[in-house]
């Protein structure tokens, strides 16, 4: 057996992860961990915290330092990334109301056809559609479909490329625009989130030191 002064832990905590709300919080969900075999197992079952009602929790690497070390006192720590992970806890989610849903599809469908609409309204697009039709067939005509048709088309098949979706289907690997806005306001959120908890703990331990003095 392997002597624990001997021991190294190559430690990589994950940035973000998910989990059931109340379930207790081992080591192995929220890091990757490189260490002798034999302590391998252990370790990844090691109790981190036992979360109580919060909805979003930050552990520190501080925290995990002190329960390894409680476990393998000689251990020396190599870690990897970002000191701290940000834990979010899912509750059970309600089935989909369909009717809010028809709603809500309903009305971003309305909208955004106004918005179309009232931007071709302030571009005067029905007269550059007649001006063009008249400047390529020599024609006078208050409806050029022949514009019209292949333009509204188009408009709907330019949307879909460029959010690169229809529906659940991706035409490419690469993310779209709304996927990257999405990632970075998560990103974003979740860096508030981490700042506002080291406050808290802060405030906390600054209270508890007054109190002790």
């Amino acid at each position: 057996m392997m002597n624990n002064n001997q021991q190294i832990l190559y430690l990589r905590l994950r940035k973000c992860i998910k989990l059931t709300k109340g379930k207790p919080i081992y080591l192995g969900q929220i890091a990757q961990i490189i260490i002798d075999p034999e302590w391998e197992m252990k370790l990844k079952k090691l109790l981190i915290k036992q979360p109580t009602d919060e909805r979003n929790l930050v552990i520190d690497l501080m925290l995990i330092v002190k329960k390894v070390k409680e476990v393998l006192p000689d251990v020396t720590i190599e870690y990897f990334g970002e000191p701290h992970v940000f834990v979010e806890f899912e509750e059970n989610k309600p089935s989909p109301n369909f009717i809010l849903i028809a709603l809500v599809w309903l009305l971003l469908f309305v909208g955004s056809g106004l918005a179309i609409m009232n931007f071709h309204a302030d571009v005067s697009m029905e007269e550059v559609h007649q001006k063009i039709y008249t400047f390529v067939t020599g024609e006078e005509t208050d409806s050029p479909l022949l514009l019209q048709i292949p333009y509204s088309l188009g408009l709907g098949i330019g949307m879909i490329l460029f959010f690169n979706r229809l529906f659940k289907k991706k035409f490419s690997e690469e993310p779209s625009p709304l996927e990257l806005e999405m990632f970075m306001y998560k990103e974003s959120l979740n860096q508030f989130q981490i700042t506002k908890q080291f406050q808290k703990n802060e405030k906390r331990n600054g209270s508890d030191d007054g109190s002790v003095s």
